[in-house]
């Protein structure tokens, strides 16, 4: 599992890949630049799983 810092809902996700929801629930996929959605519980998000290309490297 990738390392991140937790990450506000409504702030572009910094890399493309799958973010989980810090307090529990299902993975999403966010592509890079795209504002991250309300966590169903409320809190933030963290990415779990980068994408293999270039934006999800980077």
């Amino acid at each position: 599992m990738a390392k991140s810092n937790p990450l506000n809902p409504g702030k572009a996700a910094p890399k493309s890949g799958q973010y989980r929801p810090a307090k529990g629930g299902n993975e999403t996929t966010v592509p890079k630049g795209t504002k991250l959605p309300p966590t169903p519980k409320g809190g933030p998000w963290k990415l779990v799983d980068p994408s293999k290309n270039k934006s999800g490297r980077g």
